[in-house]
């Protein structure tokens, strides 16, 4: 011990410096969440490596128009059927894990994989918070893990982060992390504010009047109003107001906060920095593009976007402004029906497809601008993306199953069209072992068939006679005018409600001599599902039950997932 040095009081009788403590946990906290995202990106690298190698991650930048008509030389390649594979033994074993990752918890919209993620994230959150401190005598530490949580909310909200490509999902497939870390941001905001009331009512009811206290209580405020208009049913009534005042909140929120503690400064500028790259990368997509409106009937507009040749992967969405009526001020997201022309099987096609049903004014309004016309409306709109993406490139399966319920037909046909695409347009080129597909579709009525019957008889023909054998079941619950089914190959149409799991029966057991021994030989099994929640909730829980047997038989599955739900 130096003997010139000043002497240092006993551990006991130390006062807690929590300005020099306190945010190491909150660095902790950062580095703890910044390792499992790695973890999750060495998880996800083979699939980052396919898509690389494939070319697909590429295409998502942005939507292009070839502007000397050199991409439309007709495909034609001769068919290179890949020899049958045996199933990798380790394969079905790790799906098998997976797949009890997509069981639905009930009353929750959380899987047991999410659900693992949040408990992941809340326990290190609650240990930072409650670890060797008295949270009555120095509530400062749930103070700086508020702070600390601001990174992570912005890193997951922005639609154009680096994640979503190292990941290899889409924002949406992301975005339940944000909410649940703007959940822990009040929690721990709660917990540091109404502590210090606490004490500062039993201590020194004066000091409530000062302008530190007044503004901590504004920040809290404007916190508050931030969290319950994100609620769900606020949501979806009015996305417009929700997203205003998101914005505006957090605007006013950093101020507020900067001003209440010097040691926000820093926890700020992480998340302008991922708000401006998203706002930077989104700028950089936008396009303004012609479209036609036609009306399909009054439940369905067609979104005929002209000049569009290719910058997306089938099964993404863009955000639609449509400059009509007003409202220019409303973005909402359409699903690309098709793939791009140089894939997809639709005749004559240069530009994409959306799909946009009528649930609310938007779509309402676009479909009687469509119906003042019979061959269609020209408006002019502007596009924002492509977004999203079916997480599992289908094509790596030899058995794949689409199931989608009302719309979400927009998601599946899409994905549909580029696969048959793939392999009757560009002969398997990149490797592509798909043999068999069933397409289920639900629907109100025999007339939402007319929807998209051009492009299902375009694809069925494509398939006809080539190397995928591609099936179509149509369920109708609505009981009229059954003599509407259009005559397309491969159709049938029931008066019933699809069971996954009589589609997975089909590929299990096998429903001809064909079928059955694609089922036999394994080949793994693609699924990708589209609709309302309970769809989802009855596709996700049917793959988890899946038994070890089953998936060995099935040579692995995979599964996708679209939720309507905003």
């Amino acid at each position: 011990m130096d003997p010139g040095a000043p002497p240092v009081a006993p551990p006991e009788f130390q006062v807690y410096n929590s300005y020099a403590i306190d945010p190491q946990y909150a660095r902790g906290f950062t580095a703890f969440w910044v390792s499992l995202v790695g973890v999750a990106v060495l998880i996800s690298l083979p699939g980052l490596l396919r898509s690389i190698r494939r070319g697909r991650v590429y295409t998502g930048v942005g939507i292009w128009e070839d502007l000397h008509g050199q991409s439309y030389a007709p495909v034609s390649a001769e068919e290179k059927l890949p020899p049958r594979q045996l199933t990798n033994a380790t394969r079905p074993i790790y799906d098998y894990v997976r797949s009890k990752g997509y069981l639905l918890a009930p009353g929750l919209n959380l899987d047991i994989a999410q659900i693992t993620v949040v408990a992941l994230y809340y326990g290190a959150l609650l240990f930072c918070v409650l670890h060797k401190i008295d949270l009555k005598q120095y509530p400062n530490r749930a103070g700086f893990m508020s702070l600390a949580q601001l990174p992570v909310i912005f890193v997951f909200a922005s639609k154009n982060g680096i994640l979503s490509v190292l990941l290899g999902r889409g924002y949406e497939k992301l975005n339940f992390l944000h909410r649940w870390a703007g959940r822990g941001l009040l929690l721990s905001a709660t917990i540091h504010g109404s502590l210090w009331i606490r004490n500062h009512l039993l201590e020194a009811p004066y000091l409530m009047k000062g302008l530190k206290e007044g503004q901590g209580m504004a920040a809290y405020g404007t916190l508050c109003l931030i969290v319950l208009t994100s609620l769900s049913p606020i949501r979806r009534a009015a996305y417009q107001v929700f997203f205003f005042l998101h914005v505006i909140g957090y605007v006013g929120f950093f101020i507020i906060i900067c001003y209440h503690t010097p040691y926000a400064v820093p926890w700020i500028f992480p998340p302008i920095a991922f708000y401006a790259f998203d706002l930077l990368f989104r700028m950089i997509r936008f396009r303004i593009k012609d479209v036609t409106l036609v009306a399909a009937d009054q439940q369905m507009t067609l979104i005929h976007v002209h000049d569009c040749d290719g910058g997306w992967t089938a099964g993404q969405h863009v955000r639609v402004r449509a400059f009509f009526g007003g409202r220019v001020f409303e973005s909402h997201p359409l699903t690309i029906c098709t793939a791009p022309p140089a894939t997809s099987c639709a005749e004559g096609s240069r530009g994409l497809l959306l799909g946009a049903r009528v649930q609310g004014p938007w779509t309402r309004a676009l479909n009687a601008l469509a119906q003042e016309q019979e061959k269609g409306v020209q408006i002019s709109v502007m596009l924002d993306g492509p977004y999203g993406g079916c997480t599992i490139d289908l094509a790596d399966y030899e058995n794949v199953l689409f199931v989608a319920g009302g719309s979400g037909v927009t998601f599946t046909l899409g994905l549909l069209d580029d696969l048959v695409g793939r392999v009757v347009k560009h002969g398997r080129a990149k490797g592509e072992r798909t043999r068999r597909v069933e397409f289920a579709w639900c629907i109100r009525s025999f007339g939402c068939i007319f929807w998209f019957a051009p492009l299902f008889l375009d694809i069925a023909n494509k398939a006809k006679g080539s190397s995928i054998d591609v099936h179509f079941s149509i369920y109708v619950t609505c009981l009229c005018n059954p003599e509407a089914v259009p005559d397309i190959p491969g159709f049938d149409v029931t008066m019933d409600k699809p069971s996954m799991r009589s589609h997975m029966a089909l590929f299990l057991n096998g429903s001809d001599k064909e079928a059955g021994n694609l089922a036999a030989t394994g080949g793994g099994l693609g699924v990708a599902v589209c609709g309302p929640n309970d769809l989802i909730r009855e596709g996700q829980n049917t793959i988890a039950t899946l038994s070890p047997a089953q998936v060995k038989r099935l040579g692995g599955v995979s599964l996708h997932t679209e939720h309507f739900s905003l």
